[in-house]
């Protein structure tokens, strides 16, 4: 229940953000802003100031802003307006004027992680140590696409698809911009340079792991689960793991089959705990609705904790905005080229769990998270997809190069187009969330 109540609030903020966008360019431009709502549906909450209503409605995923001359009611596009306030009428706006308004929405939400990511960075953040490491790998997973391809534990990738990586954060976009294709991997294997290819019917959108491919990651123990058996038989949080029952463990990842092995048979563990060399006999337990056998233990995450200066916190902030909008536009071109799956699509419920989960943790993770999907909402609504603000900004480039509107039969027969595709994309999105959920 927090997960979802924080979700819905970071949402929210996003939304605010970009209907902010939308109100303050309109009274700028000395249009009247009639309604100022925060979801849709009835109303929750409901204030008049001046001359426009505040609200709060039920249905938290969208908003919307009503300006003078536009959508229904009194004061809407089919009502005859006072000759008075006909001049601030959106309709009456010069074309120049009613792109701005539209605009400011998506573009409120792709300058907002300008400005929160550095203050991400001055704060300080911690990262997965790893990540600033060299991209060797440190156990390829048996049966992935990586070990068909000849991975081997060890490897130290250098390029993808002709793309320099140097660290394990160059690795996402070389493959993002890989999709799709047949993606050449250049490795240093002990000393000397070699070559795999993967097909490009592949996983690797979703990274290195997600083809198979792991950093290395020590069998220390973390974390203990209360009540299950290495807590019960001594095992402790920085405990190194040798061996179980006489095999020996050189990464974490070996872990669970060596477990898989022993069942639910009495097995000796040989840890190392500071200098000193200890046996201790655990019995691995089936939990419910699992098949496998669980000891209760978590890895240890070595994380480093980095704070950047003003300047550098700027820069960081400004390059890691630029790379987000970067991999967010090569993925819609890939997507809508056929060479990324649909089925990475993401709606509502994956928005609000991500931003739920991160909500939950530190303040660095909420406006990093927040950046995220604030580039993700601009761009979407910059989709000429008539409904969507790019569908209106379509309508206003096609006056601009006619020098006149479209005709409202086009336009009305291109919103219901829209609305066709929007609704499909929602339920498609709807479909892959509810996917997950089962899945996971």
């Amino acid at each position: 229940m927090i997960t979802i109540a924080a979700g819905i609030a970071i949402l929210g903020v996003l939304v605010f953000i970009h209907e902010l966008g939308h109100f303050c360019v309109a009274k700028f431009c000395g249009v009247k802003v009639l309604k100022f709502s925060l979801g849709f549906g009835p109303r929750l909450v409901s204030r008049q100031y001046g001359e426009t209503e505040y609200m709060i409605c039920a249905i938290p995923l969208g908003g919307y802003v009503q300006m003078l001359g536009e959508g229904g009611g009194d004061q809407g596009e089919d009502s005859e307006l006072d000759p008075a306030e006909d001049h601030r009428s959106f309709a009456k706006q010069p074309v120049s004027r009613r792109m701005a308004i539209v605009a400011a929405g998506p573009i409120m939400n792709l300058i907002l992680p300008f400005l929160i990511l550095p203050l991400s960075y001055m704060i300080g953040v911690n990262l997965p140590a790893f990540l600033e490491e060299p991209p060797c790998v440190g156990y390829v997973l048996p049966e992935s696409e990586a070990a068909d391809s000849g991975f081997r534990n060890g490897d130290c990738i250098v390029k993808i698809g002709g793309t320099d990586v140097l660290r394990w954060t160059d690795t996402g976009p070389a493959l993002v911009n890989s999709a799709g294709e047949s993606v050449v991997f250049t490795l240093d294997r002990d000393g000397s340079r070699t070559e795999l290819v993967l097909d490009a019917d592949n996983g690797s959108l979703e990274g290195l792991q997600a083809i198979g491919l792991l950093p290395l990651q020590d069998a220390v123990i973390g974390g203990l689960a209360p009540k299950m058996p290495a807590i019960e038989a001594g095992l402790e949080e920085g405990d190194r793991i040798l061996s179980i029952g006489g095999r020996e463990i050189l990464s974490w990842y070996e872990l669970k089959d060596a477990i898989q092995v022993v069942g639910g048979n009495p097995t000796i563990f040989l840890i190392k705990r500071g200098e000193e060399l200890l046996s201790l006999e655990l019995v691995p337990r089936k939990v419910e609705d699992r098949d496998d056998f669980l000891v209760g233990i978590a890895p240890q995450e070595v994380v480093v904790f980095k704070r950047f200066q003003f300047w550098d916190a700027i820069k960081a902030g400004a390059d890691r905005t630029v790379s987000l909008i970067e991999l967010t536009l090569v993925f819609i071109q890939k997507l809508f080229s056929g060479h990324v799956s649909t089925d990475n699509i993401g709606g509502p419920i994956t928005v609000v769990q991500i931003a739920g989960q991160a909500a939950q943790t530190d303040v660095s993770s909420i406006l990093s998270i927040l950046a995220f999907l604030s580039i993700q909402l601009g761009i979407l609504n910059l989709l000429p997809i008539p409904i969507l603000d790019g569908g209106h900004l379509f309508f206003y480039f096609f006056e601009v190069v006619f020098r006149r509107p479209m005709s409202l039969r086009a336009r009305e027969w291109a919103q219901q187009v829209g609305l066709i595709l929007l609704i499909m994309l929602m339920v498609l999105a709807f479909y892959n969330d509810i996917v997950r959920m089962i899945g996971s």
